[in-house]
This record gives structure tokens, C-alpha cells and sequence, in this order.
């Protein structure tokens, strides 16, 4: 399973936090509603609120070693 990093505005993980189910984890819970989402639209184009960021290709499993370089650079 890929690990990667996303960025929710505040009202869209609440929206999450509140469909969570009991004892299912952040990730299970967005992993989730994507999948009931893009069934739902019955489309499969990219949703319109999907975006990438530019960045290494390995930053969702990175991610820590590119921000204690950042810091041991300051």
C-alpha cells in the first residue's frame, strides 16, 4: 500500500472525522469515502478537487527524512 501525503482543508476533515467508523483509522476512513465518492459520481475521470503538489516522487515515504534535513540544515 502507498503512503502518501494530502493536505484537507479543516471542514473537509471534519466532514471525515464525523463519517469515521468506530475504531477505523484516519486513512481507513478517507480511503473510504474516496471510493464510496468516485462510485457514487459514476465517473472515472480525476474529481475536480484532486490536485497534486510538485515535490520528489518519494515524499509520502520520505517525508521524514526531507523535513530532519531541513532542520539539521537551519
Amino acid at each position: 500500500m502507498a503512503r502518501r501525503t494530502v493536505n484537507l482543508p479543516d471542514r473537509v476533515e471534519a466532514l471525515a472525522r464525523d463519517a469515521a467508523e468506530s475504531g477505523e483509522s484516519f486513512s481507513a476512513t478517507v480511503s473510504r469515502l474516496i471510493e464510496l465518492g468516485v462510485r457514487a459520481s459514476g465517473s472515472r475521470q480525476p474529481l475536480s478537487y484532486v490536485a497534486a503538489g510538485d515535490g520528489p516522487d518519494d515524499l509520502g515515504r520520505a517525508a521524514e527524512r526531507y523535513l530532519s534535513e531541513l532542520v539539521a540544515a537551519r
